[in-house]
């Protein structure tokens, strides 16, 4: 039951369109306003930090906490949680190492089905954000030190340019990068035992990045993105 519970409930609290219900709250449609996206980004511009920061931790939690339920549901016999929630053992589905493979594709299924979700939303047509903060919050239960590096390069890349869309596909396309040396540093690479599945994902979330951020890369190409401006004294 894990299996496919896991991805499903990652997929209905990934699609809460966070940023279009703090929006429509006071009467105001974001999708009309600034870059037309639900995310926190958009919110954070058309709305202010008043909005935008508490939807952008939303956005990270409807990520985190499918995944965070997931790695502890679903667990490889001999290897330790990153984000212990403990549940009861009950609840528990333990797999040999032998089997670590299945775990590991059902933890990548939730994670990826969280960000779809986000992405691609019932609730908004079909239509979402671009998937960042969710992915943020999916990397946190997955690797949360690698969240840590992520957000450095992130901040570099804004700080550098003002560009949230540059920062954003920049640290995106780090990731998969990032992947493969922590399975190296951990000697997962050596022995054979890495995460593939892992591999994979930080692939498709680059990938995903970077075709959800396509219109911001036209702006980039025309010199008419929007960047944010440090506020003169």
């Amino acid at each position: 039951m894990q299996l496919w519970l896991c991805p499903l409930l990652a997929f209905l609290m990934g699609s809460i369109p966070f940023g279009l219900l703090m929006a429509k709250s006071r009467g105001i449609d974001i999708r009309a306003h600034g870059s037309g996206n639900i995310g926190a980004t958009n919110v954070l511009r058309v709305m202010g930090k008043k909005f935008g920061i508490p939807c952008l931790l939303l956005d990270m939690l409807k990520g985190f906490i499918p995944v965070a339920i997931a790695v502890n549901l679903i667990q490889i016999t001999g290897r330790p949680v990153q984000v212990p929630l403990g549940l009861p053992d009950a609840w528990v589905m333990k797999l040999a190492a032998g089997d670590a493979l299945k775990a590991q594709i059902a933890h990548i299924a939730t994670a990826l089905a969280a960000v779809l979700g986000h992405n691609y939303s019932p609730w908004a047509g079909f239509k979402g954000g671009k998937g960042i903060a969710t992915s943020a919050g999916v990397l946190l239960g997955l690797m949360p030190f690698a969240v840590v590096l992520l957000l450095a390069v992130w901040l570099l890349l804004f700080f550098t340019t003002r560009y949230v869309s540059v920062a954003s596909i920049g640290a995106a396309a780090v990731l998969p990068l990032l992947t493969l040396w922590g399975s190296w540093h951990h000697g997962r690479i050596q022995d054979g035992t890495w995460n593939k599945p892992l591999f994979v994902f930080s692939i498709i979330i680059a990938v995903l990045a970077a075709w959800k951020h396509r219109t911001n890369i036209q702006r980039l190409r025309a010199g008419t993105e929007n960047r944010f401006e440090r506020k003169r004294a």
